[in-house]
């Protein structure tokens, strides 16, 4: 099955702006997400560009780049607008949306999240989780938690890394004692689910949490999960590109 990965990137935010671009060791933020979707070994990664100047960083550090409307209203709308822009829809059965402001993602989380889209034929998409180990994300509303059922394998046994996902909130959920799972913003689509998807409208659950996947789950298409060990250090605010850059200051 051919996999092709599109990051979808734009300079405005409202905590960091001009974030795909901030330099993390002298390389822009883009780029080093790109660097990494060029090493899980799917080839030649698509970023989305919804401004000029992300456009011309891309192109010329040699990737391949669209540039797309600048009013696209989601990241994944614009994964979807490059995939008909670039011409290769066609020859595309999975599409991977690998947020520009995780710089820090390795490869072999990118392949995970394709993988598990192979293993769950009856999904539509695929995304990943991690165990919440400290006490504070429990109750941040940033940290996105996901409710989740174990998938039963064909031995009648709960699988301990699939899931299907039956719900995504920034509470802490499901309520009493247990493990609870801090939602990864990669996702895998199958083609078809990726078209699907960003035609429908923005549902209430959606609006309510301000969560774009449970978009998907009100119109009942099915989210597989798989399990990773930890959570790449995303960049939301000028705090979080401090940590990588000396994250990256560390590895040179």
């Amino acid at each position: 099955m051919k996999t092709r990965i599109i990051i979808p990137a734009r300079l405005a935010s409202k905590r960091l702006p001009g974030k795909p671009l901030a330099d993390i060791a002298g390389v822009p933020m883009i780029l080093r997400v790109a660097k990494a979707a060029r090493s899980a070994g799917f080839g030649e990664p698509l970023i989305a560009a919804g401004d000029q100047q992300i456009f011309d960083c891309a192109k010329d550090a040699g990737f391949e780049v669209v540039l797309t409307s600048p009013d696209l209203p989601s990241g994944t709308d614009r994964v979807q607008a490059a995939l008909e822009l670039s011409g290769f829809a066609a020859e595309t059965d999975i599409v991977v949306n690998l947020q520009g402001d995780l710089p820090m993602i390795a490869p072999k989380t990118i392949q995970t999240v394709v993988k598990v889209l192979q293993n769950i034929p009856s999904a539509d998409i695929a995304t990943l989780v991690a165990k919440i180990t400290e006490k504070a994300e429990r109750t941040n509303a940033d940290v996105v938690k996901a409710v989740l059922s174990p998938i039963i394998n064909d031995d009648n046994e709960q699988s301990e890394k699939l899931f299907r996902a039956l719900y995504f909130t920034r509470t802490a959920a499901p309520y009493g004692d247990g493990t609870l799972y801090h939602h990864i913003g990669i996702y895998a689509y199958r083609r078809k689910a990726l078209e699907q998807f960003t035609k429908l409208k923005p549902s209430i659950l959606e609006k309510r949490e301000k969560l774009e996947q449970l978009r998907a789950l009100e119109n009942n298409m099915q989210i597989a999960v798989g399990l990773v060990d930890e959570v790449p250090q995303g960049v939301d605010n000028p705090q979080d590109l401090e940590k990588v850059r000396v994250l990256f200051g560390k590895q040179s």
